[in-house]
């Protein structure tokens, strides 16, 4: 289904110049870094760090642009979403036609949790005019029985609580071929045929009645789309280690959203979750190559929902984004050595890409993505050689010898501000808006947790970068990280498996300061977050995971999401804790069907 003629011409206007924005820059910085390394000429270990440098800046790049835009699109557009994502919204007083069916699929999770989000979901879509249009599946991959077990005497009460309202459906898979992918799959076989959507959820997702029916509407009334991936924020935590995360996130993911849609557009991302398929192309196009070779990088694909999104796009359907904020959420792990975990899973599937950079018939745009995708974690390997690189050098050249320090400050500056792009363009808007500043804790929390989360984020990025490093390493030699259940409860971890897990990255920090302290302190003052982080990953880790950490952060609103300052209706029947330390006093439930659009206002938490 192509685009029109001049909606085609003002997208391929639209890359174009983005092209050109990236390729300029790129150029810009690759030149400034030669002129860098110029002095004595270049060595092998000069030769070294300008090849690692050039791998990493891509993803630099495009996040710097993408934050531009998104900047601009929000300072001048009265309604950046729809400039971001120009699709039909639908008729709000029109009831729907189509039938959507809820996937849940899930592995090894705590039942009671997930019963306690799918009740919430259930118990708002029946308040709607619309409820009979949706149906439940409970996919399960576990593998331990009791769980199972567990699972279908949840899911037969959500079926008897919900009977006549809302069907539920219960199946769970005794192996788990294809892992996620596999289980949707299997759905399509068995029940594809009975709807005309999937809204694909993970275990940790929650999203609001509302937000559930307006993807629902806008897929119906833009037959054109074949994916619609809503805009997924982190629920309110008590994870200390989560809320920082999620606070940085949070300024980042809105203008690097915006920015990327308005160049991407028919061709968006897909994140697997939290995100609605139109069903009948989705079965006839989408379905996985499982890659040849028995290694790691063989076998089902683990990072399904890129592959798919592609799949679509070829297929002629747009793959959209709705780059706005509200009613679609999702948990961040709680802590260092489960972040790292979800992370590598990712590492290992976005490197299956490589296999699949030849497929025939794919939009340029979307083969740019998979080698985006795997450059994401390439990047680290080049960026720890980088570094290791640089020190080397500096041991066996004088400073005179190794490079400009003019250009390479403005190297430093330039490339710093690049890589906090989206969190500062966000942060921007929010200060030039008085309600966003409210909804963020106030100008003055603002500021002080953005430079906290920056400074977290500085001293993160190490540890992440090597833990990328030795895994892929070990991915050369057969090792494999499957799809194992997440962990999400939040609970201190004990120092012998922080130390066991993080040892790589503190002798990483060791070594790093050792190069640091035999340096000129005012040239290297800038990286000392680079050597901090590693070096004290292990106590890093074990603080950010304690459960009283989590509840003080809490009470001091610093790193505070909007949901903290205005609580939406919906996630008072999550019983989070985040909001119970506030005291926040549920509002009363409706009790006929109105449409949650007609229900009272939020909440707003004083304090």
């Amino acid at each position: 289904m192509p685009l029109s003629r001049p909606t085609a011409l003002r997208m391929t206007a639209r890359r174009m110049l983005f092209a050109s924005l990236v390729a300029g820059s790129f150029a810009g910085l690759a030149w400034l870094m030669v002129t860098t390394l110029s002095p004595g000429g270049f060595s092998p270990l000069k030769t070294t760090m300008f090849v690692c440098f050039l791998i990493t800046l891509p993803w630099t790049v495009i996040g710097f642009w993408n934050a531009v835009i998104g900047l601009l699109v929000m300072r001048l557009s009265k309604s950046p979403s729809t400039i971001a994502c120009p699709i039909e919204p639908g008729d709000e007083t029109a009831r729907l036609e189509t039938r959507t069916a809820i996937l849940s699929c899930v592995r090894d999770e705590d039942p009671t949790e997930l019963e306690t989000r799918l009740a919430a979901m259930l118990d708002g879509l029946a308040r709607t005019p619309d409820a009979e249009a949706f149906s439940l599946y409970i996919l399960s991959d576990s593998s331990r029985d009791d769980i199972a077990a567990s699972e279908k005497d949840m899911a037969q009460r959500l079926a008897r609580h919900w009977s006549g309202i809302i069907p539920v459906t219960y199946r769970r898979r005794d192996e788990n071929p294809g892992f996620k992918a596999g289980n949707i799959s299997d759905f399509c076989e068995r029940w594809g045929d009975l709807h005309e959507f999937a809204l694909v959820l993970d275990a940790d997702s929650y999203m609001s009645a509302e937000a559930i029916v307006d993807l629902a509407r806008r897929m119906e009334a833009n037959p054109q789309v074949g994916i619609l991936q809503s805009l997924v924020v982190g629920l309110p935590t008590a994870s200390a280690f989560a809320r920082v995360f999620q606070f940085g996130m949070r300024l980042g993911m809105r203008s690097y959203t915006i920015g990327s849609a308005w160049w991407q557009g028919d061709c968006g991302p897909y994140w697997g979750h939290n995100a609605i398929l139109r069903l009948e192309p989705f079965r006839k196009h989408c379905h996985l190559p499982i890659l040849a070779g028995d290694g790691p990088l063989g076998g089902y694909i683990l990072s399904h929902d890129q592959v798919e999104a592609v799949l679509m796009r070829r297929a002629g359907y747009e793959v959209r984004v709705l780059p706005q904020e509200g009613g679609s959420y999702e948990e961040n792990p709680p802590h260092l050595l489960e972040f790292i975990r979800r992370d590598l899973r990712w590492c290992q599937g976005n490197l299956q890409y490589l296999k699949l950079l030849g497929m025939r018939g794919l939009k340029p745009v979307s083969r740019a993505q998979l080698i985006l995708a795997i450059l994401m974690f390439a990047g680290s390997p080049a960026w720890i050689g980088f570094m290791i690189s640089a020190a080397i050098a500096g041991f066996i050249h004088d400073g005179s010898e190794l490079f400009r320090t003019d250009t390479g400050f403005l190297l430093f500056i330039t490339i710093m501000t690049m890589v906090f792009a989206p969190k500062l363009a966000t942060v921007a808007d929010v200060l030039c808006r008085r309600d966003l500043r409210t909804s963020f804790g106030g100008t003055a929390r603002v500021v002080v947790s953005t430079l906290a989360e920056i400074l977290y984020s500085a001293m993160l990025a190490p540890i992440m970068a090597t833990a990328h490093t030795m895994f892929m390493g070990g991915l050369l030699f057969g090792k494999s990280i499957g799809w194992g259940a997440q962990g999400r409860g939040v609970e201190e971890l004990p120092v012998t498996l922080a130390a066991r897990k993080l040892w790589p990255q503190t002798i990483f920090g060791v070594f790093a300061s050792a190069w640091i302290i035999s340096q000129p302190l005012e040239i290297v003052w800038p990286i000392l977050p680079i050597a901090l982080g590693p070096l004290l990953a292990i106590p890093f880790a074990v603080a950010l995971s304690s459960p009283k950490l989590g509840l003080a952060l809490i009470h001091t609103s610093l790193w505070r999401i909007p949901e903290e300052t205005i609580a939406p209706r919906e996630l008072f029947s999550l019983n989070l804790v985040a909001l119970n330390e506030r005291q926040v006093t549920p509002p009363p439930v409706p009790q006929d069907n109105r449409s949650l659009a007609a229900q009272p206002e939020p909440i707003r938490v004083k304090g």
